[in-house]
Formats: structure tokens, sequence, C-alpha cells
């Protein structure tokens, strides 16, 4: 099995916590709002740490942020605030903290008004790379041009998760519905 050349060149320690995130997720479409705020949530704590350490970390702020359901999340309060800010098992940053909780409120809007944050992101498919950025700059918060990019090629909006030659490649394209495959 092919595998793309970031994974191929990683050491068997890095693989181990890497492969198995790059052979069932990255890429992939995900059709569930929680997985879909996870993710979000996940790329904006990425911001100036590796994506390693938030792999790590995972397990935890999935039990901090109550498995990501985001009306949970939009309603916390300040006592949530500073429970998030003492919690080890993730990232306590002030301004990831509140980027969490007002992006579970923006899902919550968006839900009202589309259905759900899937149909959302499915309505404004395809934007090229620029249109999604304003988009989330106006509709997000703590959503810079980065965290944009790696959250739309890590849940199957654009394009550039994985080489062509790599195997998960051609089960990505398989996964995604024909309408997700335009550029």
């Amino acid at each position: 099995m092919s595998y793309c050349s970031v994974i191929e060149n990683m050491s068997a320690e890095k693989k181990a916590i890497h492969q198995p995130y790059h052979d069932t997720q990255y890429g992939f479409p995900i059709h569930d709002d929680r997985e879909l705020f996870c993710r979000l949530v996940l790329e904006i704590n990425q911001a100036g740490l590796s994506w390693e350490t938030i792999l790590k970390k995972e397990v935890g702020f999935r039990n901090a942020y109550h498995n990501f359901d985001v009306g949970t999340v939009a309603a916390y309060g300040d006592k949530d605030r500073e429970r998030l800010l003492n919690d080890t098992r993730i990232i306590r940053n002030r301004l990831k903290v509140e980027a969490a909780i007002n992006n579970a409120k923006a899902i919550v809007q968006l839900q009202q008004q589309f259905g759900s944050f899937q149909l959302w992101l499915n309505h404004h498919h395809p934007l090229l790379k620029e249109g999604w950025m304003k988009l989330f700059k106006q509709t997000f918060t703590f959503t810079g041009g980065e965290i944009v990019n790696e959250f739309l090629v890590s849940t199957g909006y654009l394009p550039g998760a994985h080489d062509e030659g790599c195997s998960i490649y051609k089960k990505i394209v398989k996964a995604k519905p024909m309408w997700m495959n335009k550029p």
C-alpha cells in the first residue's frame, strides 16, 4: 500500500500517531455537525502548534467540550470558560476557548437557517479558497487562512489532503458525493 510522502517519511513513533488519522479521517467528508464542529475546534487549536499535539489531546478535547455537542458548547458560561482554561487535557488559550464557544453559537444559527452546519457548507460549495476564507471570516472567529484551508481540506471541501498516488486518495474519491469532487 502506498501512502503520502509525509507519512512514508515519518519515524515509526510518529506514524503510530498520525497514520490512523491519515487513513480514516483526513480528507474524508464528514456528515455530522458534531464532527464538523470538532474538526473546526481542533484546527483552531492547532494554530501555532503541531498537529501531533492536537492528535494526542483529541480525547481530552472531546471530554472537555461535551463530545462537541454544539448546543451545549454554545450555552457555556463563565464557569465553563474557567473550567476549560484550567483543563490540562486541552490547549488552555483564552482566545481559542472563546472561539470554540462563539463558533458553536454561530453554528446554532446556521443550523436554524440551513438545517445543519453541513448543509451550510454544502450550500456554498464549490468555492475557491479565497471565497471560503471570506465566508468563514464573516461567520466565525479565529479562522485565519491556514485554519480555514486545513478545515476544508481535512473535510473534503478543498482538494489536497493526499497525494494522488496515495491509496487513501482513491478511498476519499469514492467516499465523496459526486458534487463534492468539483474544484
